[in-house]
């Protein structure tokens, strides 16, 4: 028996922080079956472990995958991998130490994307898995390019303590609709990177993010300047890199603090630790000073797209404003959703459309005569 209304149930504190992290509006802004994500909060209110029903619901998608692929329904199964895939993303997320477990989850989500990617629909993106050599490991993300012919303009896309990579497919997916290409990034302290490479948050991560610049520059399908998008805590290091890479044409930054610090709350901690590494906080704590960043020295000279929502409860205005302060007031963007939740999960369609067409008009030349409206 399911609950229909698990908002209504106490709670664990566990479960409780569960939900409050990966609410409804998340869980679908990222991929997720609208039925399946309302089933997850639904199990979980019941009692069953947050892991146990997200890698269910996964495998029944995989199943639907399976057979509608045997069937020839192509369209029908690349759809049940992409939801199959977010639900191993929320997945891991139970985990947030690098715990075999969560390996394993994340290899899978992988797996499940690379399948979606593998199948050709008509009049959707074309799906590719990216790797680039960095340091003594492998940065990895998914290139998604527009159904015909070139993009005309690139925007590269990364998430932030949890979220990763493909979690992201339907930003990419505004982003090939307009004709602009997408790479959605995991970069050092995300994702297989981070998982099965060993990179890591540090005083030079940066230099990681700015690989996939390199990526998109040496691409002849990837016409067109090149964007770049921060989501939560990653869009610090969006800001960092537009302020220093003058090959950067436009930013986005959504819900991210300019000042990093070691969060009061201990699963926060936890996700942070991970990324930089290590569980020494004095270790943790100097990577997050490194990262601040301050607009008296960090300039970002290109146009800057700034999204808040005033519902969020992990990023103020006054945590954001800085990127502001850092930007040419004749360049510079803010929108707010007053009801916003953190990064607009509960506004994703406007949000995405808005900054796509932002991306169209800073990316592709207007006398473009192939350029989409």
């Amino acid at each position: 028996m399911t609950l229909e209304n698990p908002e209504t149930v106490p709670l664990s504190p566990l479960v409780a922080a569960q939900h409050r992290a990966m609410p409804f509006t998340r869980l679908v802004d990222c991929g997720m079956d609208h039925a399946d994500a309302r089933r997850l909060l639904s199990d979980t209110a019941g009692g069953m472990p947050w892991e146990e029903s997200a890698t269910l619901l996964a495998d029944t998608q995989l199943e639907r995958a399976r057979i509608a692929e045997e069937a020839g329904h192509l369209t029908t199964a690349r759809d049940a991998y992409r939801y199959a895939s977010a639900s191993l993303m929320f997945a891991q997320m139970a985990h947030q130490t690098d715990t075999p477990v969560k390996r394993e989850l994340y290899a899978r989500h992988t797996t499940a994307t690379a399948s979606a990617a593998a199948l050709a629909a008509p009049h959707t993106s074309r799906i590719e898995r990216v790797e680039i050599p960095y340091r003594e490991g492998v940065l990895g993300g998914w290139l998604c390019l527009p159904p015909t012919g070139p993009a005309r303009g690139t925007v590269i896309v990364w998430g932030g303590l949890s979220g990763w990579g493909a979690a992201y497919l339907r930003v990419a997916d505004a982003y090939t609709a307009r004709g602009l290409g997408c790479l959605l990034a995991e970069g050092p302290g995300q994702g297989e990177s981070r998982l099965s490479h060993g990179l890591y948050f540090d005083e030079k991560v940066t230099e990681g993010f700015a690989r996939f610049v390199d990526l998109v520059e040496a691409d002849s399908r990837l016409e067109g300047a090149t964007g770049v998008q921060g989501i939560s805590f990653g869009g610090l290091f969006a800001a960092h890199l537009a302020a220093a890479d003058p090959r950067v044409a436009a930013v986005v930054v959504n819900g991210a603090p300019a000042a990093p610090g070691i969060p009061e709350f201990r699963t926060a901690r936890a996700q942070i630790s991970a990324a930089v590494g290590t569980e020494d906080l004095d270790r943790v704590a100097e990577v997050m000073a490194s990262l601040r960043f301050d607009p008296d020295r960090h300039r970002i000279a290109r146009p800057l797209l700034l999204l808040h929502g005033g519902r969020d409860p992990l990023a103020r205005y006054e945590d954001q404003e800085p990127f502001l302060q850092a930007a040419d007031p004749a360049t510079a963007v803010l929108r707010i959703w007053p009801d916003g939740e953190h990064t607009q999960y509960n506004h994703a369609a406007e949000r995405d459309a808005f900054t796509a067409d932002w991306f169209t008009d800073h990316l592709i030349d207007h006398d473009d005569p192939n350029r989409w409206e």
